[in-house]
């Protein structure tokens, strides 16, 4: 999914499957379910426990669990968490100042302090730190430049100004900073903690401090099954209720029906003919989601994806109306944008969504009209002068990510002189060609980090770290870029400049749409207060399990 995958993880990939059944869960069933346990099943491991350097959805729910930024979503709403409100800025929206909560500790006994926030944030704009996530702290004062060599680290508009006082300031209003500021990706570190762990720091439960509800226990980033528990040193500990999070690795859906029927696990993920047998049933529920899947093509290695006419014939060719309904059958919905629906809408009037603004484009260019490919294939092969072309499908190596991709290669091969190869990878394997350019066609996803257009859009500019096909245009920068700048403070322009740029992606498709995620679950009844918030993550804090 450029699953995360938030990031980056494709629907379908669940994860690495673990047999052994999980402490505390007998084979007789939901009598034998400890009352202070919940039981969730996983897409995947946890890569890693350093939020400076994680970039997938499993990582980033196993921190936002462990770890607390500045605020946290309680539903929709951003509530304060380590600042003790939600703040204004200053300085005509250049300038935040963030109160903190005193007296609050890591789970080691150090104290939670406005440099630790500063240490972190310079760590992850660090050139060395080789964040995938630096370019998420552009418009903060100099981040851009260090994160480019430029600047020294510690030239980052970021300062305690005391123990407890923390002072952001920016190049351009931001507006969107606030929910940014519930991300894993800006939460605090301990400094002693990192420098004493080095490379290993995130890599296991021994190398870790939490200030967040829960705390790992026993986990290394190979585990296919691990624990949280409650932080007695969180600042909010009264309002956790769950004594115990355990979550369990799953690749197979049938086998994750199967545990949860056996009452093994409260809440599975389906897909495919199982999310088909289950839909109607008590405990099936289907979650629209802020991510969005797409195809990237490989420009830098096969130029003649360049060709406008063959990105677009791809995407005519491909039924996924299909591909939704009878092949994954999770909640899944045929996307005609790279930015997913029902998550932003117009500023003027609060009613028109961002995706049916550019519907006209969208559409055009995602309707299944293979008669329409198939003219514009051969166009496209002509301008470029290729006879057939034959290129790899990258993607995860999970039974429906399989399915999914032989209906891509079955769907792409009507093209007249194409040939696609399927290649499909562990998840992990695939993040990291992708994030290298080792690949010709990828199965990529994005996961929205906060409820804003300018999350996707910002993905496809030029040079940006998770543009992994390479598709450019300079129109289509110029008004992302104006869209955080110049217009920043005007909301009716913004959403106009985000409006063109994404009809320009959309009549180009600089990437090509597949569909929005909608996760199909199966959950008992004794899990209570699930609250899933706009990153698509859940606050844990407000779970409470039926006696």
């Amino acid at each position: 999914m450029n699953m995360k995958v938030r990031k980056m993880l494709a629907t379908g990939s669940l994860g690495l499957m673990s047999m052994l059944v999980l402490a505390g869960c007998g084979s007789s069933g939901q009598s034998q379910a400890s009352n202070d346990t919940a039981r969730i099943m996983s897409k995947e491991v946890i890569s890693t426990a350093d939020s400076s350097l994680a970039t997938d959805i499993v990582s980033a729910q196993a921190i936002t669990n462990t770890m607390e930024g500045l605020y946290r979503y309680h539903g929709k709403k951003l509530e304060p968490a380590m600042a003790t409100k939600v703040v204004r800025p200053t300085n005509n929206g250049l300038t935040y100042t963030f109160p903190l909560r005193h007296n609050v500790k890591w789970s080691n006994g150090d104290p939670v302090t406005a440099q630790d926030f500063v240490f972190a944030w310079r760590r992850t704009v660090n050139p060395k730190t080789k964040s995938q996530y630096a370019y998420i702290y552009e418009g903060i004062a100099n981040a851009k430049d260090i994160t480019a060599g430029k600047k020294p680290v510690n030239s980052l508009g970021v300062k305690a100004l005391d123990k407890y006082t923390l002072q952001v300031n920016l190049e351009k209003p931001i507006p969107y900073f606030g929910s940014l500021m519930s991300a894993d990706f800006f939460f605090p570190q301990d400094p002693k903690v990192v420098q004493k762990w080095g490379k290993k720091y995130g890599t296991n439960s021994k190398t870790l401090v939490s200030n967040g509800p829960y705390k790992l226990q026993n986990w290394s980033s190979v585990d296919n099954s691990w624990t949280q528990v409650k932080n007695k040193d969180y600042w909010n500990a009264k309002a956790v209720k769950v004594p115990k999070l355990k979550y369990q690795v799953v690749k197979d859906a049938s086998t994750a029906l199967n545990l949860y029927q056996a009452k093994k696990l409260d809440r599975v993920e389906l897909s495919g003919d199982t999310s088909k047998q289950m839909k109607g049933s008590k405990g099936y529920s289907v979650l629209k989601q802020n991510s969005t899947v797409y195809l990237e093509m490989n420009q830098k290695k096969y130029p003649f994806f360049k060709n406008q006419k063959l990105r677009q014939a791809m995407s005519l060719a491909i039924n996924r109306q299909q591909l939704t309904k009878k092949v994954l059958g999770n909640g899944t919905s045929a996307a005609s944008s790279a930015t997913a629906s029902n998550m932003t809408f117009n500023p003027t009037n609060k009613k028109q969504d961002f995706v049916a603004a550019t519907a006209q484009t969208g559409k055009a260019n995602t309707k299944y009209d293979l008669a329409k490919a198939k003219e514009l294939w051969r166009q496209g092969l002509a301008e470029t002068g290729q006879k057939k072309i034959k290129f790899d499908l990258l993607g995860d190596d999970t039974d429906i990510a399989k399915q999914q991709s032989e209906f891509l290669q079955n769907q792409l091969e009507k093209l007249p002189g194409l040939k696609v190869n399927l290649n499909n990878v562990p998840y992990k394997t695939r993040i990291s060609r992708s994030a290298s350019g080792d690949f010709d066609v990828v199965i990529t996803m994005w996961n929205a980090d906060f409820p804003d257009p300018i999350n996707f859009l910002t993905l496809f500019t030029t040079g940006a770290s998770y543009n992994s096909g390479k598709w450019s245009d300079p129109q289509y920068d110029n008004l992302v870029n104006q869209s955080m700048s110049q217009d920043a403070n005007n909301a009716s322009a913004r959403w106009q400049d985000m409006v063109a740029a994404q009809n320009i992606l959309n009549e180009q498709q600089g990437v090509i749409p597949l569909y929005q995620n909608g996760q199909a679950f199966m959950t008992h009844d004794r899990l209570q207060n699930l609250d899933y918030g706009p990153s698509s993550l859940y606050n844990m804090v407000s779970l409470r399990i039926k006696k």
